[in-house]
């Protein structure tokens, strides 16, 4: 027996069945003409049967045959079709346990497979050490340990063996690296860290508990509360090389082990353990703080703006009374003047009688005061933020240890006047472009409060540009170091873009030419699809849709056909056929959840926005202490994707999806969610939304209703940039060829990369007669084209940047970096940046290659329209499921608010799941009723819908 249980049934059977689809039988259980010779030297079919069968399962699982083991009937009919036998002569096989024996010892004499026992069991130990410290889970080192006995055609063990070897040789690896960690601390350091377990910082929590209670804030004190945990975590000399070489996932593992233990119980642990734990949560809490800093002065420097703009047009309503006055008297004045000048009379005495000289004095100066308010900019009123930054900025550039691209080098020269780090009664303006509207209000100030200001928000400007970073920094690190190698770059085959400029340009400047022609020609004949060019201007008609009338009453029949059913019993049954709370392993031992029903209780608290509290007074099975424990240690992001992954997997395999697409298409949007007014959201206030601050959730929707990606994004933030963390970061997104998304999901930075990467990026422009088209020769431009040209290609920029191009497109498929950072990183600030301005330059070239594309094909308008749609009818479904807390997001931090709309998502996915399920056997039932059930009307079917799922009340689950 093993110590402990390390893997599910399923995964065991994942490991060691024998395969039944026909692709993996095909590849493994093929036989060769030696083989055939070899079993057709026995003599009777049961033996040649036999004799082929243990062969099959030598090569693959790699294991034994059980005494007794029942067969799959595919795997006996795929291998009878080959011998020339039936699949019943292998019922006689082995009557007499010594002809099994007989097999086997000449099969190992034959094809040289030997048992796991002596030297090569001992060098399989030892790789499976090795192999333990970059294993991310127990199933991957399972898997590793399976795949090595193939390979070295070693016999399998039982799965006990292997898990206990799996088990110890994990142990083993977790020991080595808390014991490397804390091997190179000195006595100091340790006495320090130990100390943060005991010390209090205040009456309540210890040191410990006090530094990992940060999130990002929104004004000065919050700013200075974090630099409080920081300067404390400076003041403990720890160095980053302590972690040199220890895999990223096991930092990772101990962090998040770190924020769920209470002090008293890391006190327990053991004393290398504990350290290392200790230790790394302080080195990570302390770039995860810096980082916060810098999101806090972002925040405060927009606040500070929108305050600006706020004043800035507060004082021009004032001025209206004051206008429409003045306006009125010149228009007195205007009028007698005019009078006067017709009659040719005196205009003195115009003058005199419209209100004399000084009524004339008051006018021009009131309308001298009025153009200077009219014309002032929120630039005026910045300086009034300079109180809310003196409370924290010399602190804070003081505590940061920050470091600048040469461009930057101004800048961070004021930056340490700024800190008082520098002494010097100048106050350049070196960091401010020659162009910068700041050199005339600088100009104008008598101070240095205005510097000071211009100073911090140029800062926040160079840290989301990449041309100011932090060290040891995951969001605002160095750019450069970030990229991979140029041959990698080479290496990576996702990259559907020649190693030369030269190549992707003639291919461009060939498209380009022809698709304008194509253009012109259709312009010419009025043959447009929905639209015309008249007058050198684009006009659309709006796209109808085209759903057969047939469709409506199809979808109340099917739907009519599907049981009724509690949310409880849904859940239930989707996991009894596909597993996805065994994604949710315990963070200590990667075992996975055995307390089911309190795991889909978790789930369910997350996903209908009840919170945990509220759902153990609704559930019959689980009190608060136990659902939080299963939280604490068992939900994470990574969790959270490897169920979403399962449930995508498992519904697009089921056979009614196969009427929806194919996998290869998908849309992405954005759903807005409000929040309260407290933690990290609060003033996070989009006005296309209200006047209340919210969030979103970026999902990313196959063209079968599957939500395999979503992300936790500000209401205020574009949206484009996200669109290929969905694609390169999920095994969904990577089957995607067309992406398609709406007009706030693109960018010309989006437009490039995706075109780079082999998509096909298909956005609904909603003002498209107004973009422009690019070519690298206008003056070559049909005539008919002429009004729609905006500029010109810089071929230059793109053939220079040509390598950091290949380079940024690699470090997106890598996943060093999410992608939506880095194309953060490049919209922030162009002008200073050469990637970005090449990046552009290809965006543009693919953006009027895909305009020419999309006003010639109504086919790709049909489709963007119906994807889009599908990505669109979600929302509904999400806002029928968050039905707790009247709809709103009420969680303080990013971490919690994320678990909140994974928690949706995943539950609206084991939904579209189940009802993809039975509109199947509904659909099989309207057949047998002789009713129609082509696949042009499936096609427009949807497994979206709730009204037969009992969603509210007690969740009561079946004893087990």
């Amino acid at each position: 027996m093993p110590r402990r249980r390390m893997l599910t049934d399923r995964q065991r059977a994942a490991l060691l069945d024998m395969p039944t689809e026909e692709a993996s039988m095909l590849r493994h259980y093929t036989l060769a003409d030696d083989d055939l010779e070899i079993i057709r030297a026995r003599r009777r079919p049961h033996n040649r049967f036999g004799f082929a069968l243990q062969l099959c399962a030598l090569r693959y699982p790699g294991r034994l045959l059980a005494p007794g083991e029942v067969i799959p009937a595919a795997v006996t009919r795929f291998l009878a079709a080959q011998l020339g036998l039936r699949p019943d002569d292998l019922a006689d096989y082995a009557t007499r346990e010594e002809t099994r024996r007989d097999h086997l010892a000449t099969l190992r004499n034959l094809y040289g497979y030997k048992m796991f026992t002596g030297r090569g069991a001992r060098d399989l130990k030892t790789w499976l050490e090795s192999e333990a410290e970059t294993a991310r889970s127990n199933e991957d080192l399972a898997r590793r340990f399976v795949e090595k006995c193939r390979a070295t055609q070693t016999i399998l063990p039982g799965i006990t063996v292997i898990e206990r070897l799996c088990a110890d040789a994990l142990v083993a690896a977790e020991r080595r690296t808390d014991t490397r960690i804390a091997d190179r601390l000195n006595d100091e350091l340790r006495g320090q860290l130990d100390a943060l377990l005991t010390e209090s910082a205040d009456s309540s929590v210890t040191r410990f508990v006090w530094l990992r209670q940060f999130e990002v804030g929104r004004n000065s004190a919050d700013i200075n509360r974090l630099l409080d945990r920081l300067e404390f975590l400076q003041g403990i000399a720890l160095d980053q090389s302590i972690l040199s070489d220890v895999p990223p996932h096991r930092i990772a593992r101990l962090r998040r082990q770190g924020e769920r233990y209470f002090a008293g119980d890391l006190r327990d642990i053991s004393g290398d353990r504990r350290l290392a734990i200790v230790a790394v949560c302080a080195l990570e809490w302390r770039s995860a703080i810096a980082d916060a800093v810098v999101e806090t002065h972002d925040r405060i420097v927009g606040k500070t703006w929108r305050e600006a703009k706020r004043a800035c047009d507060a004082q021009a309503d004032d001025a209206k009374a004051a206008l429409k006055d003045t306006l009125q008297g010149f228009s007195n004045l205007g009028s007698a003047l005019l009078e006067a000048h017709e009659d040719q009379a005196p205009l003195i005495e115009a003058v005199q009688n419209a209100g004399g000289w000084s009524s004339l004095r008051g006018l021009v100066a009131t309308a001298a005061q009025l153009t200077d308010t009219l014309a002032a900019d929120p630039l005026a009123h910045v300086v009034h933020g300079y109180h809310r930054f003196r409370r924290y900025a010399p602190r804070m550039l003081r505590a940061l240890d920050i470091q600048a691209a040469p461009v930057a080098e101004p800048l961070l020269a004021a930056t340490a006047i700024v800190a008082g780090t520098e002494t010097t009664a100048d106050r350049p303006v070196t960091f401010l472009r020659r162009t910068s509207k700041w050199h005339r209000h600088l100009n104008n100030d008598d101070g240095y409060r205005l510097w000071e200001v211009a100073v911090l928000c140029h800062l926040r400007d160079a840290f989301r540009s990449g041309d100011i970073w932090l060290a040891h920094s995951r969001r605002y690190g160095d750019l450069k170091d970030a990229l991979v190698p140029a041959e990698v770059a080479r290496a990576t085959p996702k990259l559907a873009m020649p190693f030369e400029p030269d190549a992707w340009l003639a291919d461009r400047k060939s498209r380009l030419a022809a698709g304008l022609q194509r253009l012109a020609r259709a312009a010419r004949a009025g043959a447009i699809p929905g639209g015309s060019i008249e007058d050198g201007a684009l006009k659309i008609d709006r796209l109808t849709a085209a759903v057969p009338e047939e469709a409506d009453a199809m979808v109340l029949d099917l739907y009519s056909r599907l049981p009724e059913i509690r949310i409880t019993d849904l859940l239930l049954e989707v996991d009894d056929e596909i597993g996805f709370t065994e994604a949710f392993t315990h963070l200590r031992t990667g075992v996975p959840c055995k307390d089911r029903v309190g795991m889909l209780n978790v789930l369910l608290a997350e996903g209908l926005n009840l919170g945990l509290s509220k759902m153990a007074g609704a559930t019959n099975t689980h009190d608060y202490f136990q659902l939080s424990r299963l939280s604490r240690w068992h939900v994470e992001s990574e969790a959270m994707a490897r169920a979403l992954a399962t449930v995508i997997e498992g519904q697009s395999a089921l056979p009614m999806a196969r009427f929806w697409g194919s996998g290869v298409t998908a849309s992405s949007d954005g759903q807005f969610f409000p929040t309260t007014r407290q933690g990290e959201a609060m003033n996070l206030i989009n006005a296309k939304y209200g006047h209340e601050p919210g969030l979103k959730a970026y999902t990313h929707v196959s063209d079968q209703f599957g939500p395999f990606a979503t992300q936790t994004i500000p209401a205020t933030v574009n949206e484009a940039p996200y669109i290929l963390d969905g694609l390169l970061m999920t095994d969904a997104g990577r089957k995607v060829r067309e992406q398609y998304a709406d007009t706030g999901g693109f960018t010309d930075h989006v437009f490039a990369v995706t075109a780079l990467l082999g998509f096909q990026f298909i956005p609904r422009i909603r003002d498209l007669p107004s973009k422009r088209l690019y070519l690298f020769d206008p003056t070559s431009c049909p005539k008919e084209l002429k009004g729609l040209i905006g500029g010109k290609i810089r071929e230059p920029v793109i053939s220079s940047n040509w390598p950091d191009i290949l380079r940024s497109a690699a470090t997106m498929v890598a996943g060093a970096m999410p992608p939506s950072q880095l194309l953060r990183k490049f919209a922030a600030y162009p002008r200073q940046h050469d990637l970005a301005v090449a990046l552009r330059e290809i965006g543009r070239v693919e953006r009027t290659l895909f305009i020419i594309d999309w006003l010639l094909d109504a086919d790709m308008q049909r489709r963007a329209q119906i994807g889009l749609n599908k990505g669109e009818a979600h929302h509904a479904l999400k806002n029928a499921l968050r039905i707790g807390r009247q709809g709103e997001i009420r969680d303080r931090t990013t971490e919690g608010q994320h678990f909140r709309m994974a928690g949706l998502n995943l539950l609206a996915a084991t939904i579209i799941y189940w009802n993809t399920k039975y509109l199947g056997k509904a659909v099989a039932g309207r057949r047998r009723s002789e009713l129609d059930c082509s696949p042009d009307l499936l096609a427009h079917i949807s497994p979206l819908g709730w009204a037969h799922i009992l969603l509210t009340g007690e969740y009561r689950w079946p004893k087990r």
